[in-house]
């Protein structure tokens, strides 16, 4: 335990993250030397995580607004309309220091988190998803924090209660001492019970609810705001328990004190805890807030001010209560089981004040805790990008078959069935399509047929090679998975993972791919409602691949016309629509067939991405189309592999023997789809996409027992299937 009056010294203000000049700004605003717990509020509200101090200026410039936006970024998650006074509330954050260090705890609270960001709004979650990345298959740390993710993700949201419907996993040596846990929670509430953080009125009283205070998690925002060393096991206390139980019925009891009309503000304690909480609310209704710490629920004994205003324990929740409803309020926490507890009160004083027995632990101005946190625009330099490369820079396979059952085993491009079989992705019986295909969807009302659409996705080699056309393929990317299954694109959050931003070459990185971000998201009319940043995620000074991950949310109005990847009966005609395709620069082929990340990754035409996509859409809401999938890593040969695999079906493939054949096969043009479509209805769709000026031709049909293209390939789906599932059960079946 931290006394109050520990002398603040130079090591104790670098032990708390602060620079040199960040503390004298500290003392340039209050005027005093501050408390050690004055020093830990800062610290908390000042770390990278929770100001955003290398981003915010470059945050600013993404697009944000659209008329299907209700909120946008600053609250606790996004919202958009999706129709019959409905909304849909959503977010993504990351939990990715914690995760390195103990992954099933780190994992576990990650979804807890993310989850209660959500009903802190007033909506139900219905769906989950996440973007992981691990460190090289061979690294002898790899397996275990796999087992132990994937573990602590399922531990939860089964527990909780939630489908897990979607996500990504994927491997690179750049994440061996850094791994990326990427948590995505929506729900869905009525737009006229949406609740907010924002503190109104003076003398309310400020409500703990929920589990109690303990010593776990204490500086876990801070850690997660600095790079690893070797001393990253060290800080394994710094990682929160969750208790997924506990918090299904925080859920359950804050939905019905929302339903009882008692709540004027609510905020839930994530990152920073009691301390960011209270202060967001205060400060966002421009009042004080005065806490009495010897009211606040602990689990543990002599609790210092410092480690209850720090704590990052789990399944926690502040609220400004109307007061005549507290007798209310009081009896539908006690009836489930949870502490309800009034803290303090907000007052008129715009000043921070915590007390404790009797005394004052720390008096600060509630605003300047948040407004005048620095704000960095950090000096950058731009990513070079590579020279484009040709087809002929690039040899052809000696066998086709053997690439290509190379490519669907390969560990990033295998089946990920030994994952999400561990997640519940049924549980609320709403999921219409499971994880596996373009995006998930989920039914919204029994009663009606809309529908909404999720998925994840970011090509990190992409960034790394060009951040600015990374970024746009990443929001391109989601925008494609959701119109492959008849989905509207409504909106995106983000994660946006990066290394160490005092560094020019990684905050070139950042800077490169928001531009991008924010071009796609301005072309597409794909507003980005929330997110997250996550920045230092290196070790000994080793940067991670620039990750910005990004998930789609899109709206269904009939989910009976949803399409699949998977093909559904032979004689069906296969068209390609997007024209063919030769860039194999940062491809799949490249990395998989010949050990090589280099050239230029494939430009994103953001014009034709949004004309060729309204075409397959509408398409597929006709009813025309029996399957569609989007085109991405390994290009045509892959997607026409995945379709077959997932229907069971083969397919024979038109193709001429041609020096470019494996960049017209592997190549990872964008913008682009194969649909299948019922033989008859063909010569109608040709017609079609001509009148509309988009590219389509027909490649060959389905049938047979095999995937046949040309003369080079012909293998069976069962082989190819054997070949895509066998990696991921086999790598975890060898003991840690």
């Amino acid at each position: 335990m931290i006394p109050n009056e520990t002398p603040i010294t130079p090591e104790l203000v670098a032990e708390h993250g602060l620079k040199p000049d960040e503390y004298q700004r500290i003392l340039d605003l209050i005027g005093r030397e501050p408390t050690v717990t004055e020093l830990g509020i800062f610290s908390a509200m000042w770390n990278e995580h929770c100001s955003y101090k290398s981003s915010k200026i470059w945050l600013k410039t993404l697009p944000t607004k659209g008329p299907q936006v209700v909120c946008g970024p600053g609250e606790n998650a996004g919202i958009v309309d999706i129709g019959d006074g409905q909304v849909c509330v959503f977010k993504m954050e990351s939990h990715n220091h914690p995760s390195f260090i103990e992954p099933y705890q780190g994992a576990a609270t990650g979804v807890g988190g993310i989850l209660r960001d959500v009903f802190t709004m007033g909506a139900r979650p219905v769906a989950a998803m996440n973007a992981l990345r691990f460190g090289d298959p061979e690294h002898p740390r790899t397996r275990h924090l796999v087992r132990g993710v994937v573990a602590g993700i399922g531990g939860y949201g089964n527990s909780f209660g939630v489908p897990t419907v979607g996500g990504e996993v994927e491997f690179h040596e750049s994440y061996n001492g850094n791994i990326l846990v990427n948590a995505f929670a929506a729900g869905i509430a009525d737009k006229d019970a949406i609740f907010y953080a924002k503190a109104t009125g003076v003398g309310k009283p400020i409500v703990y609810l929920g589990s109690k205070t303990g010593r776990d998690g204490i500086h876990g925002a801070t850690m997660a705001s600095a790079e690893f060393g070797e001393d990253a096991e060290e800080k394994r206390p710094t990682v929160q328990v969750g208790d997924p139980f506990s918090e299904k019925l925080l859920l359950e009891a804050c939905l019905e004190l929302m339903a009882a009309d008692a709540v004027i503000a609510i905020q839930d304690m994530g990152a920073a805890g009691l301390t960011c909480s209270a202060v967001e609310m205060g400060a966002k209704g421009d009042l004080g807030v005065t806490l009495d710490l010897e009211h606040v629920p602990c689990r543990e004994d002599a609790m210092s001010a410092y480690e209850m205003m720090l704590s990052e324990s789990q399944e926690r929740m502040l609220m400004v209560l109307k007061p005549e409803r507290e007798d209310v309020a009081r009896a539908i926490f006690e009836k489930w089981g949870l502490d309800f507890a009034v803290v303090g009160e907000t007052t008129d004083t715009r000043r921070f004040l915590i007390r404790q027995h009797g005394g004052v632990m720390a008096d600060l101005p509630i605003k300047e805790l948040g407004d005048e946190a620095p704000e960095y625009d950090r000096p950058f330099m731009r990513t070079d990008p590579p020279a484009p490369l040709a087809a002929s820079d690039v040899p052809q396979p000696d066998d086709y078959n053997d690439a290509l059952l190379k490519i669907v085993g390969a560990p990033n491009m295998c089946s990920r069935r030994w994952v999400w079989e561990q997640y519940d992705h049924l549980v609320m019986g709403n999921t219409i399509q499971r994880p596996g295909g373009d995006a998930a969807v989920i039914r919204v009302d029994e009663d009606k047929l809309k529908g909404l659409a999720f998925c994840v996705d970011v090509t990190p080699r992409y960034c790394r090679a060009d951040p600015f056309e990374g970024g746009k393929q990443a929001v391109a990317e989601v925008w494609r998975n959701l119109t492959a299954v008849g989905a509207e694109p409504l909106a995106i959050t983000d994660n946006l993972n990066f290394g160490n931003p005092e560094r020019p070459d990684i905050m070139g990185q950042f800077v490169g791919c928001i531009e991008g971000i924010g071009e796609a998201c301005r072309q597409l009319d794909f507003p980005v409602v929330s997110g997250n940043v996550s920045l230092y995620n290196e070790t000994n000074g080793e940067a991670i691949l620039p990750t910005p991950a990004i998930a789609g949310v899109g709206l269904l109005t009939d989910i009976d016309r949803a399409a699949t990847i998977q093909f559904k009966t032979g004689g069906e005609t296969l068209v390609l629509i997007g024209g063919q395709g030769t860039h194999l620069g940062q491809s799949t082929y490249l990395r998989e067939c010949l050990d090589r990340e280099d050239g230029a990754p494939p430009p994103v035409d953001l014009e034709r991405e949004r004309a060729n996509g309204d075409f397959v859409r509408q398409a597929i809401r006709s009813g025309t189309v029996t399957a569609c999938h989007d085109m991405s890593d390994g290009g045509l040969a892959v997607t026409l592999a995945e379709m077959a695999m997932a229907g069971g079906i083969g397919a024979v493939i038109d193709m001429a023997i041609s020096p470019d054949l494996h960049a017209r096969l592997f190549g990872e043009d964008q913008g682009r789809y194969v649909i299948s479509v019922a033989a008859e209805n063909s010569d109608d769709m040709l017609a079609d996409a001509a009148r509309n000026g988009i590219a389509a031709e027909v490649i060959g049909e389905t049938g047979g027992p095999a995937l046949r293209i040309g003369s080079v390939i012909s293998v069976s789906v069962e082989t190819l299937r054997h070949a895509h599932e066998s990696w991921f059960p086999g790598y975890m079946a060898t003991p840690d």
